[in-house]
């Protein structure tokens, strides 16, 4: 995450790291980031070791006891959540990742790419699309309302999908 927080800040988007572990063991953490990944944590990271945010957002079953002290790794398996939080304070996407898998951010810069472009457009983006990409008029947008954004027209390989450029 601190190698690619500047392709965050790029997107106007603020990371923030959450762990149930108390915020003492982040010194010994943050070390063995930077040591690893060759750049220091350059983001927030919140101590949450009542599990009060990891409840309170489904990291956790809300009838899980206790806090952070004595749990194990397998414990805290499902303390593996990706949220972006739009402008609204709503969440706009939710990815859970196993302890075995990485999480891809390649996907998430993507992902974010998609809902900002969406958001300021009107438009959806189809399956594996890239910045730059043609896109699709959303459908509750009227051929009329359609021709006002789109003067050039748009390509309709059916009815109901009408594909445009990128318009960023």
């Amino acid at each position: 995450m601190a190698k690619l927080k500047p392709e965050f800040d790029k997107r106007n988007v603020k990371i923030i790291g959450l762990s149930i572990d108390p915020v003492e063991n982040h010194d010994k953490w943050l070390k063995d980031i930077e040591d690893t990944a060759g750049v220091p944590v350059n983001y927030p990271l919140i101590g949450d070791t009542d599990l009060a945010v990891a409840k309170l957002y489904g990291m956790l079953p809300a009838d899980t006891e206790g806090g952070s002290e004595g749990r194990t790794p397998a414990d805290n398996a499902t303390v593996r959540n990706v949220y972006v939080v739009g402008p609204d304070k709503g969440i706009k996407l939710m990815i859970s990742y196993p302890m075995s898998t990485g999480r891809n951010f390649d996907e998430i810069l993507r992902a974010i790419d998609s809902l900002q472009l969406t958001a300021k457009h009107q438009v959806a983006t189809p399956v594996n699309w890239k910045q730059g990409e043609d896109v699709i008029i959303l459908p509750a947008i009227s051929d009329e309302a359609a021709k006002e954004k789109y003067p050039d027209g748009w390509e309709s390989p059916k009815p109901y999908i009408r594909v445009v450029p990128d318009p960023s």
